[in-house]
């Protein structure tokens, strides 16, 4: 049987990937996942071994980039990726991933409420799913890897 490589993109403010690996694990899936850096101090210190900087512009593209290194591979490799959307925060970032894994043909399924349908048509329209709640990409998950 096969293994999967599910990358969990975007809100970390919430316990929504804990739910997956916990549902993931309790089924007994062949599942294994993987996320960007989601504690924001580290992740915003990324780069900050490349040298001071007076400019915040600076000091985030030089994290931007080293984050890049780990988001780009993993996103690469993975089966499929779960692109969650919160209602708090924007999150760019997880909008570039899910346009990466488009361009990429990677297959992902896109977390989130209702109430942000209209922003997120086009990431939407590209997604092979969009899921409201952490349960029902487990049933993905499950029919997917398991069918």
């Amino acid at each position: 049987m096969k293994n999967w490589t599910v990358y969990l993109s975007g809100e970390i403010h919430t316990d929504w990937r804990e739910q997956l690996e916990s549902g993931a694990k309790q089924l007994g899936l062949p599942v294994t996942f993987t996320s960007a850096v989601t504690h924001h101090e580290t992740s915003d210190a990324a780069g900050d071994g490349l040298g001071e900087e007076n400019q915040q512009f600076w000091r985030d593209h030089k994290s931007a980039k080293v984050n890049a290194i780990r988001t780009k591979s993993l996103l690469e490799n993975c089966d499929i990726a779960v692109v969650r959307f919160g209602d708090k925060y924007k999150q760019w970032n997880a909008a570039f991933d899910a346009g990466y894994c488009s361009a990429l043909g990677t297959p992902y399924i896109t977390l989130h409420d209702e109430n942000i349908i209209h922003p997120l048509k086009e990431v939407d329209g590209a997604a092979m799913a969009w899921a409201q709640t952490p349960q029902q990409v487990i049933e993905i998950l499950k029919y997917v890897t398991t069918a």
